[in-house]
């Protein structure tokens, strides 16, 4: 495991205070900490109350991150590799706005386990931290049955493939590249949007301001911003 700090302003770097790796969802049960937030899931199987989460290492909030953050690495896995690396990370938060990370304390790429396996997605925010999960090694995502709309059309924005098989099963097939703009200009500007929405508290809520912060400040920003604006029209239509 390697840990990155990170300041995106020319500060001096303070020294951090080592969050405890312990398993989230065992560790907060019954504690109240923010529930954790994932959109990105990689199946189909979300109800009313959202997602299934993977277990994950809690970082307890030190509430004087002041612009300073690390980043912890993680070995991915067997079959899996990381979207991004953590010098991309840096450089795309280092283009946003300084109020926009004043609270984020941690970015970490996760290690896929048999047990996160269970609960696929993309990444998650808990706390003051974004955790971002490997991809397959050989970047096709299986899909048991049909994705819906909204993932098929998210996918093809970012220059994600899909394919049908037979059987009603799809695969979604990347590219280095397509697969590294999803994450930096996706992914984790959806998760740092969930970190900066104060607000609201459903679920749904939640999801829809994390979508619009991902478009504005993330897809928007830096590429194709006129099928960003038809992309926002369908969402705000809906």
């Amino acid at each position: 495991m390697r840990v990155h700090n990170f300041n995106y302003r020319t500060q001096p770097k303070p020294t951090s205070r080592l969050g405890l790796p312990e398993n989230a969802v065992d560790r907060n049960r019954g504690v109240n900490h923010a529930v954790p937030r994932s959109k990105r899931v990689r199946s189909t199987n979300v109800d009313r109350r959202g997602p299934a989460l993977p277990p994950e290492t809690w970082y307890e909030p030190n509430g004087n991150s002041n612009g300073h953050y690390r980043i912890v690495v993680q070995s991915a896995g067997p079959g899996y590799r990381h979207a991004v690396t953590a010098e991309q990370v840096a450089d795309r938060l280092s283009r946003l706005p300084d109020n926009m990370l004043s609270t984020l304390e941690v970015v970490q790429l996760s290690r896929m386990t048999r047990k996160k396996e269970r609960f696929p997605c993309y990444g998650m925010q808990w706390g003051n931290t974004l955790y971002l999960y490997p991809i397959e090694e050989g970047l096709v995502e299986h899909y048991a049955k049909a994705p819906s709309m909204a993932v098929f059309n998210e996918a093809r924005m970012f220059g994600g493939t899909w394919e049908q098989l037979p059987g009603g099963r799809w695969r979604l097939v990347w590219t280095a590249e397509a697969i590294r703009d999803f994450y930096l200009n996706n992914i984790l500007i959806h998760e740092l949007g969930h970190l900066l929405d104060h607000r609201n508290t459903r679920y749904t809520d939640r999801e829809r301001y994390a979508e619009w912060f991902a478009i504005e400040h993330g897809y928007r920003s830096s590429q194709r911003p006129d099928l960003a604006r038809r992309v926002m029209r369908r969402h705000h239509a809906s």
